[in-house]
């Protein structure tokens, strides 16, 4: 909990340092930025996602209860509130990596997601250069082909060839959406994927995050993400949760009949 709320002071404290900024203030920077496209090899037919009475606790808590949704077409869900076990959890569930303790949740027959984890290191506990690490997700193997997607993500030349244990957190972390983008999928799932990442690679996921004509499941402490990608908001606690479609963030986070059901589900 301690480095959650660490993460979200360093959020808040970003926001508030871009707010003071001037575009005087902003300097070029020289720092490459990743390509980050999300293509769809299908596209995804009416039927996403029901969700019907989904349960779950841990450790004897409760981290959500008989949560009921349905997730339309085109619905890029931002999902908020204090505590990120249960999304880290909610998400877990809906990737098929844990089962849920009640209910059930169905996917549409047109729908492939790729779910991006917010602990990523089982994906590293191996003994590969990122070539090889690349191509065992990939139908096509051809090296030129793997390289291509590797260098979108600024590793070229010799750092193809780099030992996947060593990378950093960041580097782990443009890895995984390389697995992601060659996926090709219509729907993601996304436990904070700006951890770790530099400003030119979040300004390149929040840019490929817009485009992306698929739908989207994620979570984040950046306000500017959730603000410009979202286009409904979901706040799920242990008494119920809140579902606002077609609005913003900010609009969500000052709009008072939210904040009076908020202080009820908390209370």
């Amino acid at each position: 909990f301690s480095a959650n709320a660490s993460k979200a002071r360093q959020a808040t404290s970003r926001k508030k340092t871009l707010e003071k900024l001037t575009l005087e203030d902003i300097k070029p920077s020289s720092r490459k930025s990743p390509y980050i496209n999300f293509e769809q090899a299908r596209e995804a037919g009416n039927n996403i996602l029901n969700i019907d009475h989904l349960s779950k606790s841990l450790d004897g808590q409760v981290l959500f209860k008989n949560f009921t949704i349905t997730v339309e077409k085109g619905d890029k869900i931002a999902f908020v509130g204090p505590n990120n076990i249960a999304k880290t959890i909610l998400f877990q569930v809906l990737a098929g990596e844990i089962q849920p303790d009640g209910g059930n949740f169905k996917w549409g027959a047109s729908i492939s997601h790729a779910y991006y984890p917010k602990d990523n290191a089982k994906y590293f506990d191996v003994d590969c250069n990122l070539i090889d690490w690349l191509r065992q997700y990939s139908d096509n193997t051809d090296e030129v082909f793997v390289r291509g997607y590797l260098g979108r993500m600024l590793f070229s030349g010799d750092e193809s060839f780099k030992q996947v244990r060593v990378l950093s957190g960041g580097e782990r972390v443009r890895c995984m959406l390389s697995r992601m983008m060659l996926a090709q999928p219509n729907m993601l799932i996304m436990d904070h994927p700006t951890n770790h990442l530099d400003l030119e690679s979040i300004e390149s996921l929040n840019k490929g995050l817009e485009k992306f004509g698929g739908t989207i499941l994620f979570t984040s402490h950046d306000h500017q993400l959730i603000q410009t990608v979202a286009n409904r908001i979901i706040e799920i606690t242990p008494r119920g949760f809140i579902d606002r479609p077609n609005i913003t963030l900010d609009e969500y986070l000052s709009d008072e009949n939210i904040k009076k059901q908020l202080h009820r589900l908390y209370s």
